[in-house]
C-alpha cells in the first residue's frame, strides 16, 4: 500500500484527499474544490482506492450505498410477494398444497406454488438476499467506520490554511494590538461544552463527535436484528406449531424432538348464561350462544432417561396447569397457549356382524377411528378385515371412494367378512355411519351400525423463541444509534492566528444553525467578526444573477 507524504510529515494512506492530520488538499481533484468535501474528511476509502484482486472486487460491489439500496428494495418486494396467498404453515395440514394452491386460487396458485413462494421466507434464495444485506452492511460500515474513527483520532490542532478557506463556514480578521481573542474564545467555548485543544496560536473546539458513530450503530443494530431472524430457521431456535390432543390421551410436543409430551387430562367450556341481563344484548344480537372460556387442563411430561428404541417411552411428570387464552402453560423455553377446540370428534365405532336372514348377531366390534386394526376375529369361524377405510368419505371426480383427509369426520368401511359358509373369498360389506349399502349383491351377513363415541379435542400452539433477545437487542441498538445520529450533530471551531490575523473556521455534518449560533456567542462576547456562510452567499448571488437575467 503506498504512502502520500504531507509536507506537515503525516505519512497518509494512498487516496487520500485530504491530509488526515493538517488537512491539505493532497490531489488535484482536492485542490479544485471551492469547499472541501468533509462527509468522511477526505480520507481514503478501501473501496474507492484498490480494484485488483477478486477480494477488492467483492468488497467493492458489497460496500457501494446503491448496492445496499437495491437489496433492500429486492427484499421488499420480496416479501410483499409472500404474502398475496397464505403461506403454507397456514393452509390445512391435510391437504396437499399443490392441490390447495391450485383449487383455491387457480392458475396463479398454482405459478405461486410452482416458483415457491409457497415457503419463501424459508427458502434458499431469500435466505440469500437477507444474508447479501447484511454483508452489505458490514462491509459498508467498515469500508467508512475505520477510515473516519482514524482520521478523526489523528488530527492535528493546526491545520492548513487551505483547508479552513474552504470550509463553509470561515471568516478572517485583523487583531487589533493587545488583545488575546483566542482566549477569551476558548473561555466562551468552554462555557458551551466544547472540548477544547490547543498548539501554540492555534485552537480547535469539538463538541458531538459520538454522534459520527449514529449511522454505524444503527448498521451495528440491523445487523444483529438480521441474525435473529435467520436463526429462525434454524433447528431449536424457533418453534411454532400446532398439537391436537384428545380427551385422555397423550401427544408428543413438536419441535422437542420426543423429549416431552402433553396430556389433555379434560376440556371443557363454558357459555355466556343467557338470563345474565348483562350480556342478554350482545346475545341476542349474535343470535346465539357465545363462549365465554375454553380451557385445558394439561399435563407435561418428560421423557426419562435410557429405554429402548420401539418401545413405550418412561415419561416424569414435569407440570401441570391449566390452559386458557393468552394463559399459558410455560417449561423448558416452551409456552402452550389455548388457541382452538373440537367437541365431540368422533373416536370409537361399534358394529355387528349380523346374519341377514335370521337378523342374529354373531360378534360385536369396536374400531379405534384414529388406530384402526387390520382384522378382528369374532370367534367360532367369524372374523372380519377392513379391506379400506376412508376416515373423511367421499366420492372423487372418477366416482371412486376417497378420503379428503385423516381426521375422522365421516368415516366408511369396505369390510371383507369370513364366516363357515364363505371360508375362503368372504363377502364385502361397505359401512358407514348411519349407513350400510348393498354395493357388492347379495350376501348372507352385513356389517350393521350400533354406536360412536366421542371425544373433545383441544388445539395448542407450541411456541418457543430463542430469537427475540437478538431481534430485541437488535432493535434497541438501532434507536439508539437512530436517536444519536438525529439529535446531535459533530461540531467543530478552528482558531488559527498568524501574522496579525485571526482565521477562524467551522464545521458540522448537520444542523448548521447551531454551529452558527455558536459563532454568535463568540462576535458578542469575543468580538470574533460572524463568518461567512460560503454556501449560502453562493446561493444567493445565484439567486441574484437569475433575477438580473430575467430582468433584461
Amino acid at each position: 500500500m503506498a504512502k502520500v507524504i504531507c509536507e506537515c510529515g503525516y505519512s497518509n494512506p494512498e487516496g487520500t484527499d485530504l491530509c488526515e492530520a493538517c488537512g491539505k488538499p493532497l490531489n488535484e481533484k482536492a485542490k479544485q474544490q471551492t469547499l472541501v468535501d468533509m462527509r468522511y474528511e477526505g480520507v481514503a476509502r478501501r473501496s474507492q482506492t484498490y480494484n485488483k484482486s477478486i477480494v477488492d472486487k467483492v468488497w467493492n460491489f458489497f460496500s457501494s450505498v446503491k448496492v445496499g439500496i437495491w437489496i433492500i428494495i429486492l427484499t421488499l418486494l420480496a416479501s410483499s410477494l409472500g404474502t398475496i396467498f397464505p403461506q403454507e404453515m397456514y393452509i390445512p395440514n391435510n391437504v396437499s398444497a399443490a392441490e390447495h394452491y391450485q383449487e383455491e386460487y387457480g392458475v396463479l396458485g398454482q405459478i405461486y406454488y410452482t416458483l415457491g413462494l409457497h415457503n419463501m421466507y424459508s427458502s434458499w434464495w431469500y435466505m440469500a438476499l437477507i444474508a447479501s444485506l447484511g454483508i452489505s452492511l458490514i462491509i459498508a460500515s467498515l469500508d467508512r467506520v475505520v477510515p473516519l474513527y482514524r482520521v478523526l483520532k489523528h488530527q492535528k490542532v493546526s491545520r492548513n490554511e487551505g483547508f479552513l478557506r474552504r470550509q463553509r463556514m470561515f471568516g478572517e480578521m485583523t487583531v487589533p494590538a493587545g488583545e488575546n481573542q483566542l482566549e477569551a474564545a476558548k473561555h466562551i467555548l468552554k462555557k458551551r461544552k466544547f472540548k477544547i485543544r490547543e498548539e501554540g496560536d492555534n485552537l480547535v473546539a469539538e463538541k458531538g463527535r459520538f454522534s459520527r458513530w449514529g449511522p454505524y450503530v444503527n448498521h451495528v443494530g440491523l445487523i444483529i436484528f438480521l441474525t435473529g431472524a435467520m436463526l429462525r430457521f434454524f433447528p431449536g431456535m424457533y418453534v411454532d406449531e400446532v398439537v391436537w390432543v384428545r380427551e385422555g390421551e397423550t401427544e408428543v410436543v413438536p419441535g422437542t424432538d420426543g423429549e416431552y409430551f402433553v396430556e389433555n387430562e379434560q376440556f371443557f367450556l363454558e357459555m355466556y348464561d343467557e338470563n345474565d341481563e348483562t350480556f342478554a344484548t350482545a346475545l341476542e344480537r349474535a343470535g346465539g350462544n357465545i363462549v365465554e372460556t375454553f380451557q385445558t387442563d394439561a399435563i407435561v411430561y418428560e421423557r426419562e432417561e435410557g429405554g429402548t428404541i420401539g418401545e413405550e417411552p418412561d415419561l416424569q411428570e414435569l407440570k401441570r396447569d391449566e390452559i386458557r387464552v393468552n394463559e399459558p402453560l410455560t417449561f423448558d423455553g416452551f409456552s402452550l397457549y389455548q388457541v382452538d377446540y373440537k367437541l365431540n370428534e368422533l373416536n370409537v365405532m361399534s358394529l355387528e356382524m349380523v346374519n341377514r336372514e335370521t337378523g342374529e348377531s354373531v360378534g360385536e366390534l369396536q374400531i379405534d377411528l384414529f388406530n384402526p386394526e387390520s382384522e378382528y376375529d369374532l370367534g367360532d369361524g367369524y372374523r372380519v378385515v377392513i379391506d379400506s377405510y376412508f376416515p373423511n368419505f367421499e366420492f372423487n371426480e372418477e366416482g371412486e371412494p376417497s378420503t379428503i383427509s385423516s381426521i375422522p369426520d365421516n368415516p366408511a368401511f369396505i369390510f371383507q367378512m369370513f364366516s363357515p359358509e364363505h371360508e375362503e373369498e368372504g363377502e364385502y360389506s361397505f359401512v358407514g355411519i348411519q349407513r350400510n349399502e348393498d354395493v357388492f349383491g347379495e350376501n348372507d351377513y352385513e356389517m350393521s351400525f350400533q354406536n360412536v363415541e366421542t371425544k373433545n379435542v383441544t388445539g395448542l400452539t407450541v411456541r418457543k423463541d430463542n430469537t427475540l433477545p437478538f431481534i430485541a437487542a437488535g432493535g434497541i441498538i438501532f434507536m439508539i444509534g437512530l436517536i444519536q445520529g438525529s439529535y446531535w450533530s459533530h461540531r467543530r471551531v478552528w482558531l488559527k492566528k498568524e501574522n496579525g490575523k485571526l482565521l477562524y473556521a467551522g464545521h458540522a455534518n448537520k444542523h448548521w444553525q447551531t454551529l452558527k449560533r455558536d459563532f454568535e456567542a463568540l462576535y458578542e462576547e469575543a468580538g470574533i467578526s460572524p463568518p461567512v456562510d460560503q454556501v449560502a452567499e453562493k446561493e444567493q448571488a445565484e439567486e441574484k444573477k437569475k433575477q438580473q437575467e430575467g430582468g433584461s
